[in-house]
């Protein structure tokens, strides 16, 4: 899940905006919509006044549309509803674009250790945060372990040469954790067509920023509160030329016998992490690498997800629940380069 918002989003900061941008001479098109099961949002600088709307929404539609055609698993014509309908052993030649989100996925797999996983699905229906319906217990172990032999990416799919192969029987691929960063970058190659060098695209959170906001400053960005009826904001960062993504806990979980079960499900393990760490944070070179670190970091926790960011000079910010003298409160701690680029 991610839940990075744009303060620019609030209809009372649309106008001033506006306003100052034509002042300059040039004009911003604001384009929303819903895309992926979920709402999209652009905000784009048109320093010609020659860019048409309607022609820039037809791009946009026919970018997410291709998305949609090639990992949405809500259309069963889909390359990858083709593939989870595959049996073991076939192999099915793919689109360059869903080639280079599944070795995305793969890299990241592998950078956390098998965190970031995208054939949990299984498992997420299990623990009822998927299609299924939900439950208010947990499940036994033998059920666990029955959805854990039909996940597991390194030993379920094998990618090369555009071609996704099924290697375990059952195994289905879900991309909601990297498929609509990758959205998000898909518009904005769009947007870029249309000579458009200062813009943000947003797709139920993921997001990408280029250039400057119509104010001429960098398109400011606001973390949220990770709580799950508070939806203030913990930090507002200026973010230019970077895809960034929030994951966070609090608000998919339910409880049964006093225990609080999230939706962050750790593939190593078939259960819902444990650790303290409510929200990920993570500003990189493109939306799609952002929001699967987020939830492969999320799932890690801050402890071992801070070393890996620090390793891989990755920009992060986590923020943990801590409880001090019967007092609930919240800690940030961001990783050497989200400090550098937020200083």
């Amino acid at each position: 899940m991610s839940d990075s918002f744009l303060l620019s989003r609030r209809s009372f900061m649309v106008m001033p905006i506006c306003l100052a941008a034509c002042k300059k001479g040039w004009s911003v098109l604001e384009l929303t919509g819903l895309t992926m099961g979920t709402s999209y949002s652009i905000v784009a600088v048109d320093h010609t006044k020659d860019v048409k709307k309607a022609e820039l929404q037809k791009a946009v539609d026919l970018a997410l549309a291709e998305v949609n055609t090639q990992m949405s698993n809500w259309d069963a014509s889909s390359e990858i509803s083709r593939f989870n309908a595959a049996a073991a052993g076939d192999t099915l030649t793919v689109s360059p674009a869903l080639e280079h989100v599944m070795l995305a996925a793969s890299h990241v797999h592998d950078a956390t250790e098998g965190r970031f996983d995208v054939t949990v699905g299984a498992l997420i229906d299990l623990w009822g945060f998927g299609a299924k319906g939900t439950r208010m217990d947990a499940p036994s172990d033998a059920q666990i372990a029955d959805a854990m032999a039909r996940s597991g990416q390194s030993r379920s799919l094998k990618v090369e040469n555009g071609t996704l192969t099924k290697m375990n029987d059952g195994a289905e691929v879900y991309l909601s954790a990297i498929g609509k960063g990758f959205g998000v970058d898909q518009v904005a190659r769009a947007l870029k067509s249309f000579g458009i060098t200062d813009y943000m695209v947003e797709i139920g959170g993921d997001l990408y920023t280029a250039g400057r906001n119509p104010e001429g400053k960098a398109w400011q960005i606001g973390i949220e509160t990770p709580e799950a009826f508070d939806r203030g904001v913990a930090q507002v960062v200026g973010v230019s030329d970077m895809g960034m993504a929030t994951s966070g806990d609090y608000r998919n979980f339910f409880e049964a016998g006093g225990q609080r079960y999230s939706h962050i499900i750790d593939a190593t393990t078939g259960r819902p992490v444990t650790h303290n760490t409510a929200s990920v944070t993570v500003m990189t070179e493109n939306a799609m690498l952002a929001d699967a670190w987020a939830t492969a970091l999320l799932v890690l926790g801050r402890e071992r997800g801070l070393e890996i960011a620090n390793q891989r000079d990755l920009a992060v910010l986590f923020i943990d629940h801590v409880v001090k003298d019967g007092e609930h409160g919240r800690v940030s701690y961001a990783s050497d380069k989200f400090t550098a680029l937020t200083a």
